[in-house]
């Protein structure tokens, strides 16, 4: 083997390590919360000593914060597809479909409101959050920007920063009806959210 293929071998390695331990860490703290959660139980659901934890992550925050980076990087991800569809506008009501049925799901969306009450009380949490939510504002405010302007409409600043936020908290407060009411209608709830973000999309200013 090559210094260049054990390199990648390495690094292959270390991101399948830092991705079961993110899978147990998640596990982890929907079932206990994250203070109830210590990186003894992570280590036990990873299936590997806590010190082999330690080199991968410094604690439970950093952990956290690569939780949010991947979920980062898919949204980046999806807004740029959207951009670069053919008809941004059908697009993002198609995709709007994925938004809803993932937003729903019980154990992402527990997983996710832990992190967002921990951001609540932990400033350092709150930085990461906040920085990451910054970034996919600034995303999809480029993406709804390039629709509307293709439909002939020119938005101001901050009427495309509302309309982010709009959507924003369509789709992020499915996660506390996930919670609340786990036998919500999907098929129906998908079928409004469709026409509701085309409606937002083609108001007039």
């Amino acid at each position: 083997m090559t210094a260049a293929n054990s390199l990648s071998a390495d690094i292959s390695r270390a991101d399948a390590r830092r991705v079961q331990i993110r899978a147990a860490a998640a596990d982890c703290f929907r079932q206990h919360g994250f203070h109830g959660t210590s990186i003894a139980q992570i280590s036990k659901v990873a299936g590997m000593s806590t010190g082999h934890i330690y080199h991968y992550f410094e604690n439970k925050e950093a952990i956290i914060a690569d939780i949010v980076a991947q979920d980062l990087e898919r949204l980046l991800t999806l807004t740029a597809e959207l951009r670069a569809a053919s008809d941004v506008k059908a697009a993002m009501i198609e995709r709007a479909v994925e938004g809803v049925q993932e937003n729903l799901d019980p154990g992402k969306a527990g997983l996710q409101l832990e992190i967002v009450a921990e951001a609540a009380r932990n400033p350092h949490i709150a930085e990461i959050v906040q920085a990451a939510d910054r970034q996919c504002r600034e995303s999809l405010a480029a993406t709804i920007r390039a629709q509307r302007q293709a439909a002939g409409h020119e938005d101001n600043k901050a009427t495309l920063a509302s309309m982010v936020e709009a959507i924003s908290a369509m789709f992020e407060g499915l996660r506390i009806r996930a919670i609340r009411n786990p036998d919500i209608d999907r098929d129906g709830v998908v079928l409004m959210f469709r026409r509701m973000v085309g409606d937002l999309l083609s108001q007039t200013p």
